[in-house]
């Protein structure tokens, strides 16, 4: 069949509210250079990160018009540059399209067509649904690496999160579980404490009736907690610092309470000077992006690499999507962003929206303990 020379494409003219700056156009197919590959998008997600990126409130700003996606997505090579080795036209990969900070831009993934280099491709088995592997290089990775690589939390030490209802947060503790860390989970909602604890997470507490420093101090006892990882930011996390041990260290790698903020004072986290310099407490960030422009390509596919494993032997489960073509997007945007709205919003591709045959069926859960 002879390749298309136009595709659709999901576009931003400027920045803005996504509803109302987005647009469907046809764009021409775009032509792999040299150690590139030419993709053919099957699946790729809606992240709120990209929907802040269009309006102008992440940590990197495209140039305008910018097709909308940043982050992932999964696909069949179509063609490939001149003198590009070590893949095969019709393979099936995930593109990790995090932009690398600082580092180029990687093209966006709301289209039919792209194009990336072959260090950011990663084939996947058919065994995964399109619905999982589109998901692997964002939520699993930022887990992963905020466990092993950030912390390297040990077996039977505590380890502290917010958001634990999180999709990230739900990954933290499958992955505790089968490293044999145990977790201290805060959720906001006592209707959440029972799904986290069915879920494997060791103890659970809710700010909305507890006290997290009182109740951390309950859980760990006199040893205490020394890792933590936190979304929340604002009042929360400074909390989670306050709770933990002397020389306690917690990576914010979100700030959930700042969404839709817009007054600079709800922007921080207000730590308390005496514990942050006399019990030498740490607080830093973690950023995907970030992590990306640091690494190496061959660091960067061994971890997702690792994240396949994990998710191909079903230690971790990746949520099942909700597919939308991309004439929807509307509606599928404010999925996206509404509160617990279940599955993912995927923009779709190949007549797959709205079917939820095997290509659409995630994993079961399948945790173990070390040891």
């Amino acid at each position: 069949m002879p390749m298309p020379q136009s595709m659709r494409a999901l576009v931003a003219e400027k920045v803005g509210e996504p509803s109302d700056v987005l647009r469907l156009e046809s764009r021409p197919v775009p032509t792999p250079e040299a150690s590139q590959a030419l993709i053919r998008v099957k699946a790729t997600p809606i992240h709120a990160s990209d929907l802040h990126v269009l309006r102008g409130r992440y940590g990197f700003s495209p140039e305008f018009p910018t097709v909308g996606g940043h982050m992932e997505c999964v696909g069949r090579i179509e063609a490939l540059g001149p003198d590009t080795e070590g893949l095969k036209i019709g393979e099936r990969v995930v593109v990790a399209a995090v932009p690398a900070v600082p580092g180029p831009r990687v093209a966006g993934t709301w289209q039919e067509y792209l194009v990336a280099d072959t260090h950011r491709l990663l084939p996947v088995p058919d065994r995964l649904s399109h619905s999982s592997a589109c998901q692997l290089a964002v939520n699993p990775l930022t887990a992963l690496l905020l466990v092993t690589h950030e912390l390297d939390v040990q077996p039977g030490e505590w380890l502290l999160q917010t958001a634990a209802g999180s999709t990230v947060g739900r990954l933290v503790i499958q992955l505790a579980r089968h490293l044999g860390i145990r977790t201290i989970n805060v959720v906001r909602r006592r209707d959440a404490v029972e799904e986290i604890k069915a879920l494997g997470g060791d103890e659970v507490i809710c700010t909305e009736d507890e006290d997290l420093v009182q109740r951390v101090a309950e859980i760990a006892g006199p040893a205490g907690v020394r890792k933590a990882v936190d979304c929340v930011a604002g009042h929360v996390g400074a909390q989670v610092s306050q709770a933990l041990a002397p020389g306690g260290e917690v990576v914010v790698y979100g700030a959930l309470s700042t969404h839709r903020q817009t007054d600079p004072a709800a922007l921080t986290i207000p730590l308390q000077a005496r514990s942050v310099i006399y019990e030498t407490k740490a607080v830093r960030g973690f950023w995907l992006n970030r992590w990306f422009g640091t690494a190496s390509p061959a660091d960067a596919l061994r971890a997702l690499s690792e994240v396949r494993s994990l998710v191909a032997d079903e230690v971790l489960s990746i949520p099942q999507g909700r597919p939308f073509s991309l004439e929807r997007f509307t509606e599928a945007i404010s999925l996206a962003e509404a509160p617990a709205h279940g599955g993912k919003p995927l923009f779709v591709f190949g007549g797959a929206a709205g079917r939820s045959g095997p290509p659409w069926r995630s994993a079961s859960v399948r945790v173990c303990r070390a040891g």
